[in-house]
């Protein structure tokens, strides 16, 4: 007996392996790869004269630096971090909410901070809030149980 996947690959004359992926790997998948975009414009920043300049003077973006500030952008970046986990792992309601509400917030701050910046930092910036808004929407339509994204878990 075939699927409703393996005969829309026999129709489209595929010989590949119809695979389907678990919502909450492809949201686990994209906070990652958030994270290694925006890791890799921040250090991409210390190319340029002025940050380092800001850095050296202890400000960046104008907000000066020190213990408050340090732990303030640790915890703003140990959220995501735990959301590639805590993807995989919270119970699926708890997920949806989570995903939906932390993926808007940064998106807005992404946004909030690229005004006015290089044109690789809005790059970068516009791949950051498209996996975010990839991370919503997977959450938004998360399969219900019995639906043909098998790794669903009762709500």
């Amino acid at each position: 007996m075939s699927t409703q996947a393996e005969r829309a690959h026999e129709r489209a004359g595929t010989r590949f392996e119809p695979l389907e992926v678990n919502v909450r790997i492809k949201i686990s998948a994209l906070w990652t790869t958030m994270l290694f975009v925006f890791a890799y414009v921040d250090l991409f920043s210390l190319y340029r004269p002025d940050v380092r300049a800001d850095i050296e003077a202890g400000n960046i973006s104008g907000f000066a630096v020190g213990q408050s500030f340090l732990l303030g952008i640790t915890i703003y970046i140990v959220i995501p971090s735990l959301m590639v986990f805590g993807s995989l792992v919270l119970r699926p309601r708890i997920d949806r909410i989570a995903n939906i509400a932390l993926s808007v917030m940064y998106a807005l701050t992404i946004v909030a901070g690229a005004i006015g910046e290089w044109n690789y930092y809005l790059l970068g910036s516009a791949l950051e809030v498209a996996a975010l808004a990839a991370i919503a929407y997977y959450a938004w339509t998360w399969p219900e149980l019995g639906s043909t994204d098998t790794g669903s878990a009762a709500k």
